[in-house]
This record gives structure tokens, sequence and C-alpha cells, in this order.
């Protein structure tokens, strides 16, 4: 394979798509020092969900930079920039994610994240910076007249991914108004550069965190009989929901329920009043989110019957499922065989149960997200890890890609028997 970030072919005359691919790789090239430098001040500079404000005036500063109207999102978090367009012209979107995690950075370089607690460790830099050179490379073939068709684009820098309820908070500002279709990608270091992975339909599942309080009643530990235990209520309501829930759903729809936290009493002799678990639950269609959870209330309401406890359950936070829609799918396959080095593309046999509030998007318009291979030989090959790191060659390909995704879905309809 060729470099990536520099054109492997020449513009042949007569060929519209040649040549504005040839300029659009050309324009990437060049971009490719500030999008690593983006994306390292990003990683220096983490901010977790919820406190994005200096990332997105950071971001906000490049686009304006670039003769930009950026507008920024609630509590002066994200930003949502729209390429020249006509008044009201059906725009074509590409979305990217800011916001770090709770983890130590265990790196030793550079660029390691300054702030004690908190770094990129899922690559929502790597998004921003993808999403930055896409947007600069689009604007600049507009501005130089170098794009075959009218190519109206928006670009959402989102905050509170990892919170599921950044894109929530982008959609409530406006941020799919006159959108037709929307595209993504997620940093993967398990897939070497130069390599993508697609699938149409699930791609991600939905998560829904849920909270429970058990109320009961206390006493001593060796008077069991005289209390309302809700330790033992908590325990029987962990392996009924372990046990009931895959039996009641049915087996070709995945559905995965997991307790992370339980919290309950202070002394090895007392039986508590309280109890309480947090955990999450995870399907890959609405009609499975919603019977899962009608599942868990009747698990719940069983347990108060026979333990004598109050038992509460609630869903606070939650995001869709990533549906990925096969027809803008066939525009990112497109996209991909435009690269002059060749890219590999790969269809996921299978949906992850991880999550990606990007999901929500998908509730609203067409969606299609994709992973990007960014594997490094430093290692960092795990999401989430306090040693997550990438190689930032990818950085280049994925502005690329996205670019492409956009003029391609952009395309008059009559071009497409060509």
């Amino acid at each position: 394979m060729a470099e990536v970030g520099k054109s492997a072919s020449r513009a042949l005359p007569g060929n519209v798509e040649e040549s504005w691919t040839v300029a659009l790789d050309r324009i990437a090239a060049r971009l490719r020092k500030k999008l690593i430098a983006v994306r390292r001040h990003l990683h220096r500079h983490p901010e977790p969900s919820g406190r994005e404000t200096g990332t997105t005036r950071y971001l906000s500063d490049i686009l304006t930079e670039a003769g930009l109207t950026p507008q920024i999102g609630p509590q002066g978090r994200g930003a949502i920039v729209d390429g020249s367009a006509p008044k009201n012209a059906r725009r074509v979107c590409l979305r990217g994610d800011m916001d770090a995690l709770f983890i130590q950075d265990g790196k030793k370089c550079e660029y390691r994240s300054q702030v004690a607690g908190v770094m990129h460790a899922c690559g929502h830099d790597a998004h921003s910076a993808c999403l930055m050179g896409g947007v600069l490379a689009l604007e600049e073939l507009r501005r130089k007249n170098l794009l075959p068709w009218p190519t109206p684009w928006r670009a959402i820098f989102q905050p509170a991914e990892e919170t599921a309820a950044g894109a929530k908070e982008m959609i409530a500002a406006g941020a799919l108004e006159n959108v037709d279709a929307i595209f993504a990608l997620h940093v993967d270091p398990t897939r070497t550069l130069g390599e993508i992975g697609v699938r149409d339909g699930a791609f991600t599942a939905s998560c829904d965190e849920f909270a429970i309080r058990i109320d009961g009643r206390g006493g001593h530990g060796a008077r069991p009989h005289e209390t309302a235990d809700p330790i033992a209520a908590a325990a029987g309501l962990i392996a009924a929901i372990y046990q009931t829930l895959p039996r009641q759903m049915p087996p070709l729809k995945p559905v995965v329920a997991s307790v992370g936290q339980i919290a309950a009493g202070r002394c090895a002799n007392v039986i508590p009043e309280t109890a309480e678990m947090r955990g999450t639950l995870r399907t890959l269609d609405e009609p499975s989110r919603a019977g899962a959870k009608a599942t868990i209330e009747n698990i719940r309401a069983g347990a108060e019957k026979t333990t004598g406890c109050r038992i509460r359950i609630s869903f606070p936070v939650g995001c869709a499922a990533v549906i990925n829609d096969a027809e803008l799918n066939r525009v990112l396959r497109k996209a991909a065989q435009t690269l002059p080095e060749g890219l590999q593309v790969n269809e996921l046999a299978a949906p992850s149960m991880g999550s990606e509030d990007f999901g929500e998007y998908t509730r609203h318009v067409p969606c299609s997200m994709f992973r990007l291979g960014c594997q490094t030989s430093l290692g960092g090959g795990v999401l989430h890890s306090p040693h997550f790191d990438l190689d930032e060659r990818c950085l280049i390909l994925g502005a690329r890609l996205l670019a492409r995704a956009a003029i391609l879905q952009a395309r008059p309809k009559k071009r497409e028997e060509n």
C-alpha cells in the first residue's frame, strides 16, 4: 500500500471524479502536520464529558480561522458548522466526538495527558482531528471551485459521548435540521492502518444504565428473620436478572445485562436498611430494548413480593443502537474504492455489544459509522486502556474518507447512472 495521505496516481484528463479525488488527496496531504498537532493538543489537554469548553474553543478557533462560522453548542460545549450552501439546502452531515475519560494516562510520550486522572483513551481526540481534516478539505475544495458538484455539508463536533448525553444535546440544538444523512468513524486499535470495518444494519448495541434501590428493614446479623434483608434481596435480584433475562428474550436477539456496582452496609454484623446497585442493559434493536426493560421490571415486582423489601428501578441514562443504513454504507464503500493506494474493507460479521451515542442520530436520519484501523506497533491496542495510543497516519485517512463520503452522498442522482 502506498503511504497513507499521498496520492499514488495522477488526474486523468476529462475524468471529473479522478480530478477531485486527486485534489482532495493533495489538500489532505498538506493538512497532515496540522491534524497531528490538533490530535496531540487535545490529547495533552483532555476534558471529560460535560466539561469540554476548552476543547470547544480550541476547535472553534481553527474553524473560524478557516473562514467558517461555528455555532457553539449548549453550555459552551460542542460546535455545529455548515459549509456554504443555499438557504434550507439539504445537507450531508459528518460527526466527531471530543470528550475524554477518567483514566490516568500511562504513556510516556511527549503528548501524554497533562490532566491528572483524565485522558483520551477512546480516540475521541482522533475523531475530532479526522473531522477537522474532512471539513478543512471540503472548504478548500469549495473555495478553489474543485468540488465536482454542489456539496452542502454540516459537521458536528460533539461533546459527552461517554455519558450518552451529547448526541441528544446536539440534536436538541438543531444539529439535524435539514440533514438527510450522517457519517462518522470510530478508531479501532485491533485493525491495522489502511483497514476499515463496515456493517449494514446493527453496528453497536443500545446501552441503558439502570439503577436499583432496595429499602428493607435492618437488624442484627444473628437474627435475620426479624429483618427484611436488602442484601439478600439484591443477591436474588442479580441472580434472577442474569438467569431469567436470557430465557425471556428471543435467542437470536442478543441481550446483555451486567451489574457493575453494588453498595450496602457498613458493619459485618449488621443487616442494613438499604442496598443500591447500578448496571447496564444492552440490546440491538428497539423491540428487544423495550422487552428487556419490561422483563427486568417483572423480575423487580416479583422480588419485591417475595423479599418484603421495597425495590425501585430506573433507567437514568441510555442511548439507542447504531443501525447503519445500507445505502449510505454503499456510498462509504465507494469512497474507500477511490483511494489510490488501496484500502482493505472488511465486512463485520457481527455487531458490537458496546455502545455509541451516535445511535441517537440513527433514530432521526440514515446513518453510517465505520471502524478505522489505527493499530500501532508501540502497543496501546485496547480502548479505554491507560496505554491507549494510535498510528497517527490514520488521521489523514479518516479525513479523506469522511470528505469523500460527503461528496459522493451529495452527488446528483442523475449522475449515478454514469
